[in-house]
């Protein structure tokens, strides 16, 4: 699949400028559209009905207007300063309507984000990556708040475990991984899988990868430490990997591989469900 078709959701202040920056990297690398959009959501206070004084919900909508204001001149200024003003768009939370980002990141090859602000008046513009992942069909590209590489990675490590959304993961960052200087698959378990090399080994090679297979001890919780701690050891600056094979409900109320490298992940992930 060829990127050609990116969206940057708004994920919040702190984690705007480095997703943004990537962001136009890819847009770039791919020679791909760029659009951005402000939205997960209706603001707190259209939520509250008649709860407000006319006087205050007009100040907190004005507020709301500026805020938005802001975000998108900030992105016209970093597109227009990378050459990209042409292939680009800001979509306005009044043009998207009532419709969520997992609906509208359908229509989009890949979805650039940050880590989910959780500061209090943001939470409906600052959208969630995993929830993404997990109801849209589309990749997710999480970039981690105040990275900044130079250039993209040309070294990528794939979290491998054999399961239904690794193998979507994988053919999704297929045409992210193909023409890289270096990928290793990883496996985390007791023992290294025999058939590794008969199966998805073959598979990376066919497409003209070379990859190399590394293995780790481990399972549980310290899995997301391994990969994490499995990026740095062999320089990759970016991971490959599924998103979930329990349910969201779950992942959030007992954490999981997918829930806690993406608060603790060095470099950007790369996540399909």
């Amino acid at each position: 699949m060829s990127f050609k078709n990116l969206l940057l959701a708004y994920s919040g202040e702190a984690s705007f400028a480095s997703s943004l920056a990537h962001a136009i990297k890819l847009a770039d690398h791919h020679d791909a559209w760029l659009t951005a959009a402000m939205r997960n959501g209706r603001p707190y206070f259209e939520r509250l009905g008649g709860g407000l004084p006319t006087a205050l919900r007009d100040q907190l909508r004005t507020a709301e207007q500026q805020e938005v204001s802001l975000v998108r001149a900030k992105f016209e200024r970093a597109v227009a300063e990378a050459g990209l003003a042409e292939r680009s768009e800001f979509i306005l939370p009044d043009q998207l309507g009532p419709k969520l980002p997992s609906e509208f990141a359908r229509h989009y090859d890949l979805i650039i984000t940050g880590f989910q602000s959780d500061l209090a008046g943001e939470e409906h513009h600052a959208v969630n990556p995993d929830r993404i992942a997990l109801y849209s069909g589309r990749p997710v590209l999480v970039v981690p708040q105040d990275y900044d590489a130079p250039v993209l990675a040309d070294r990528v490590l794939v979290a491998w475990d054999g399961k239904r959304s690794a193998a979507r993961a994988l053919g999704d960052a297929m045409n992210a991984i193909e023409g890289k200087r270096e990928v290793t698959l990883l496996t985390v378990g007791s023992q290294a899988e025999a058939s590794l090399h008969d199966g998805v080994m073959k598979h990376l090679e066919r497409h003209g990868v070379s990859a190399r297979h590394l293995h780790k001890i481990g399972s549980g919780r310290n899995i997301a430490p391994i990969i994490e701690d499995a990026a740095d050891e062999v320089g990759a600056r970016l991971i490959v990997m599924g998103a979930y094979e329990h349910s969201k409900f779950s992942q959030d109320l007992f954490g999981g591989v997918t829930h806690d490298l993406m608060h603790t992940t060095r470099v950007p992930v790369f996540l399909s469900h």
